[in-house]
C-alpha cells in the first residue's frame, strides 16, 4: 500500500493508511457500476450508527461472506445464511443489518430490472453528473441534504432498510456523486 504523504488529503482521512488508499483511490470518484453500487450500499447501510474505518476494516470479510456482493444470490438468502452471518466474527453481526442485506438486494435487482440498470436510477438524482461542492474543510460538510433527504425517502418508500438521510448522503459521496473533497484536498481536481 503506496501512501503519498506529502499530498495534501482531506482531513477525515488524517494519517491511518487505510483511510488514506480509500480516499486516494475510490471515494468521491464516479462510480457506474452495478456491482460496485451495490457493494457501496450494502457497505453504507451496515455502517449506520458505526464508524467508517470500522466497516472498511471488515471489507474483506463482507466480500467473503456475501458472495462478493452478488445481489442475485443475495436476494435468495434464508433464515439459515442469516445465522450463518450472524454466527460470523468477520462482520457486523446486527440481525435487522443482517436481514435488511437480501431486502435491499431483492429491491435493488428490481430496480434493474425496471430501470435498465441501478446506475440509471441511482444516478437520474443527479441528472447523471456529479455535482461538485466547495467546502474549505470536512467540518463543513453537512451531514445530509435536500437531495440526500429525497433519495432516502424515495428509497425507503420502496423498501429499503437502512437508508437514512446520513447514510444516503455518504453513498453519494463515497459513489461520486457529490464531490465533497476539500477544495485544497489535491483530488479535489482529480475527480
Amino acid at each position: 500500500m503506496e501512501i503519498n504523504n506529502k499530498k495534501h488529503r482531506c482531513g477525515w482521512c488524517g494519517q491511518d493508511p487505510l483511510y488514506q488508499q480509500y480516499h486516494d483511490q475510490e471515494w468521491g470518484v464516479p462510480v457506474y457500476d452495478d456491482q460496485r453500487l451495490f457493494e457501496f450500499l450494502i457497505l453504507e447501510t451496515m455502517q449506520a450508527g458505526l464508524s467508517w474505518i470500522t466497516i472498511l476494516k471488515k471489507r474483506e470479510n463482507y466480500r467473503e461472506a456475501l458472495d462478493h456482493f452478488n445481489a442475485v444470490k443475495i436476494a435468495e438468502y434464508d433464515d439459515e445464511k442469516h445465522q450463518e452471518l450472524l454466527s460470523n466474527p468477520g462482520i457486523i453481526r446486527n440481525k435487522l443489518k443482517i436481514k435488511s442485506i437480501t431486502t435491499n438486494a431483492q429491491i435493488f435487482l428490481d430496480l434493474q430490472q425496471r430501470h435498465g440498470s441501478f446506475s440509471k436510477f441511482i444516478w437520474s438524482y443527479v441528472d447523471h453528473e456529479p455535482i461538485t461542492n466547495h467546502w474549505k474543510t470536512y467540518k463543513d460538510i453537512p451531514p445530509n441534504t435536500p437531495l440526500s433527504d429525497q433519495l432516502s425517502k424515495d428509497l425507503k418508500k420502496m423498501g429499503f432498510k437502512f437508508v437514512g438521510s446520513t447514510i444516503v448522503y455518504a453513498f453519494m459521496q463515497a459513489t461520486g456523486m457529490v464531490n465533497d473533497h476539500e477544495i485544497n484536498c489535491y483530488r479535489y481536481d482529480e475527480v
